[in-house]
């Protein structure tokens, strides 16, 4: 029987080309943030590691002065500041510095300006154009969720997004909505591969898998770092998208334009399609042992 209850929520998507100026990025997202929430949005997701260019394309100590540590961060207590004034919820990406460990991370603004926790980065890339293993320590959390004023959330960062176990794990948690900041873009080793419609179609994937609505926020622009072997250059594809809970797209940014992306979801709804399809239902989790080998290999055996 339909007990007629409604959720409705408002995500958005915000997707910008930076400069390595942070005070200028701080402010172009805050002027973002305040246009999603001129259209209602409730929970506004900001790229990854907004604060400046894309820094791991490069291997250089000096970046290192780019982290900050968590508490007092003074572009998490802005945005602090500004959840509160409009009362909406935002994840704030950062390079954090905890005593001699660093993490890419991210931490969980609620619509009343409290800050919810902290999640740092789990899977790391290691490539040519994406070093982050350069800077970044594994994460340490694990796999979390968030109770936000509007919904209960699962945010994971970019490499994250490739692997279906992060996705899985959050909703098994509780997660209605998954969300994703990213900075992804062009390879620099090989001019002729494009992953965006591949990174679209995974993640797509993780929405209809679960059943839960994908907010998945990109940057845009060209940007040049300086590397020990000369120049480098990236060119950031953009194309952040919002997903419903069978993977359709519902929204959709192109790969040069700034934008505000706007979708609602009514989560009463969706959770009663997610338990009537079955899927965490008809789980084998007894089955699943072969997931904590590296090599496959059947545990039991």
């Amino acid at each position: 029987m339909d007990n007629g209850t409604r959720r409705e929520v408002v995500v958005s998507a915000l997707q910008f080309a930076c400069s390595d100026d942070v005070s200028t990025n701080i402010a172009t997202a805050e002027r973002l943030v305040r246009a999603a929430h001129g259209k209602g949005a409730n929970i506004i997701l900001i790229q990854e590691l907004f604060e400046g260019y894309y820094f791991c394309q490069a291997q250089r100590e000096d970046f290192f002065k780019r982290a900050k540590p968590y508490k007092g961060h003074p572009t998490i207590v802005r945005m602090q500041m500004l959840a509160k004034e409009l009362g909406v919820v935002i994840p704030v990406s950062f390079f954090e510095e905890a005593n001699n460990a660093h993490y890419n991370s991210i931490a969980i603004i609620d619509a009343d300006g409290t800050d919810l926790g902290l999640y740092r980065k789990s899977h790391i890339p290691d490539g040519p154009g994406y070093q982050e293993k350069f800077y970044f320590n594994p994460g340490d959390t694990g796999f979390k969720v968030f109770q936000t004023k509007f919904a209960k959330i699962g945010i994971a960062i970019c490499w994250d997004q490739w692997f279906p176990e992060a996705a899985r794990a959050m909703v098994l948690q509780g997660a209605e909505i998954l969300f994703y900041p990213t900075a992804i873009g062009t390879e620099p080793q090989d001019d002729g591969l494009d992953s965006r419609d591949h990174w679209r179609r995974v993640m797509q994937g993780h929405a209809g898998a679960n059943l839960v609505p994908l907010v998945a926020s990109n940057r845009i622009g060209k940007e040049i770092i300086e590397t020990e072997h000369g120049s480098s250059g990236i060119t950031f594809y953009g194309n952040s998208f919002i997903a419903g809970p069978t993977g359709e797209i519902v929204a959709s940014a192109n790969d040069k334009e700034e934008a505000v992306l706007i979708a609602s979801f009514d989560l009463d709804k969706i959770k009663s399609k997610r338990y009537g399809w079955g899927v965490f239902r008809d789980r084998r989790p007894e089955l699943y042992k072969v997931l904590l080998t590296l090599d496959g290999s059947n545990p039991s055996l």
